[in-house]
């Protein structure tokens, strides 16, 4: 087991202007289950291939544990790693595949069939030991390609998007199964993928990258309370954070036909920069609507409130217990998408309107002209 170190580690590629991973710090503990996520081209899966060994790095260090891995090649490292096509031998069964490794090592053969087996009972693979890789679903085979990194007892796993291949229900079942694992045997992992969905789920904390840059690196809870900017915020949560440039005034700002009072220190802030406007951002579970047309609280709202901002609806999604209203809405002049939470029990039909205000203190501020935060 070991620590991982990322100390302003740089990739760029030849040819190219920018770096593709930018000065990326990072420290993972020992035993740490880490997520890397963000768009595609954000440099997540470059930033997996640098600790691999399979990526240079042209500036910063990468360390396992006191060692410093930079320059070594992948073998020295003692990592195992799970990719997102699983990279199985078609013509080896289950045990020879996940064994291959070790035999390459010149470890015994008793050795080897202990380790395999050990690991297919964790995996509950002891029945398709036998079988060839053609003869399995795709989740078994991801399973098959996890047993190949367990055998090996690497200090970290590396997982370069190993769910992306799975259909949505083994998806969310496979994941149980790799955070559960990860827990029981301890080992360091950096897990790579572009689903926040996963990451939140999965990781003890979550890296978001942009550009090759370093957004924010929390716990999942943290990072879904206090994203540190306007792309963490519109990232992080399905659906995605209402995101809505709106007018200071006295008291709070303007949303709408209501004054939404929020921290003093953020509108202080915003003015000593100069700002008119801040970008304020609500989720969609932390709206009032008003007189009970479909929400949560069903506040009955005061005759000032009661404008509120009226969102007329475009699409309903229904998901049983809740519905996400998409709808549009009249915010300073202009049109804008907004998305509501909405009781399943009470779902509006398309094209009504609902009357919404943002709950009281779950409004997050950010600077309009940085994206940085400004709220606490």
């Amino acid at each position: 087991m070991a620590t991982v170190t990322y100390d302003k580690a740089t990739r760029v590629y030849p040819g190219a202007e920018t770096p593709a991973v930018d000065k990326l710090d990072i420290e993972i503990a020992d035993g740490e289950f880490l997520v890397l996520v963000g768009p595609s081209g954000c440099g997540k899966s470059t930033s997996l291939r640098m600790l691999a060994g399979l990526e240079d790095v042209n500036e910063g260090n990468i360390r396992i544990g006191d060692r410093d891995v930079t320059h070594l090649p992948p073998k020295d490292r003692d990592i195992a790693m799970v990719f997102q096509n699983y990279a199985l031998y078609p013509h080896m069964t289950v045990a020879d595949n996940m064994g291959f490794a070790l035999k390459i090592a010149g470890v015994p053969k008793a050795e080897i069939r202990k380790k395999v087996e050990d690991a297919a009972k964790i995996l509950d693979l002891t029945k398709y030991l036998d079988r060839k890789p053609k003869a399995l679903s795709g989740g078994q085979r991801q399973r098959v390609a996890m047993g190949r990194a367990i055998v090996r007892e690497p200090q970290v796993f590396l997982m370069d998007e190993p769910l992306s291949n799975l259909d949505a229900k083994l998806r969310v079942q496979t994941r149980t199964q790799i955070a559960s694992l990860q827990r029981r045997l301890g080992i360091t992992t950096v897990y790579v993928t572009h689903d926040q969905v996963e990451a939140l789920t999965m990781g003890d904390r979550v890296a978001v990258l942009k550009d090759g840059l370093l957004q924010q690196v929390d716990s999942p809870r943290n990072m879904y309370d206090r994203p540190a900017n306007v792309f963490v915020a519109g990232f992080i949560g399905s659906p995605a954070m209402n995101l809505v440039e709106v007018p200071i005034i006295d008291g709070g700002v303007k949303f709408g036909n209501s004054v939404v009072p929020v921290e003093r220190d953020a509108i202080k802030a915003a003015a000593d920069r100069g700002d008119k406007t801040v970008t304020v951002g609500i989720r969609p579970e932390h709206f009032d609507l008003v007189n009970g047309d479909g929400g949560d609280s069903g506040k009955t709202l005061s005759k000032d409130e009661r404008a509120g901002v009226p969102v007329t609806v475009n699409v309903v999604e229904e998901l049983g217990a809740d519905g996400y209203v998409y709808g549009t809405a009249d915010v300073g002049g202009e049109k804008r998408d907004l998305v509501v939470r909405v009781s399943g029990r009470s779902v509006p039909e398309k094209g009504t309107t609902l009357h919404v205000v943002p709950h009281a203190g779950e409004t997050h501020v950010f600077s309009t002209s940085t994206g940085e935060r400004l709220s606490d």
